[in-house]
């Protein structure tokens, strides 16, 4: 899965109502790759709102196994 998120240096964006918040990754707003014309926006209109280093990054989210059943210690 391939999604976009809005970056201010080492910060995430997190897109709420009509304001901005800087946060850490877990927080941030994430957007389908087909929302590009809506997250370059809020891109451009961070940057007027004096945010610096904002850009636009692509997250690769993948699957994978984690443990086996046997080895997990969570109970069942």
């Amino acid at each position: 899965m391939e999604l976009l998120i809005i970056k201010s240096g080492s910060d995430y964006i997190r897109v709420k109502e009509n304001s901005f918040v800087l946060c850490g990754l877990d927080k941030a707003s994430v957007f389908p790759l087909d929302m590009a014309v809506v997250v370059k926006s809020l891109r451009d209109r961070l940057a007027s709102e004096g945010v610096g280093h904002v850009c636009i990054k692509k997250l690769v989210l993948t699957e994978q196994e984690w443990m086996s059943d046997e080895n997990s210690s969570e109970p069942a």
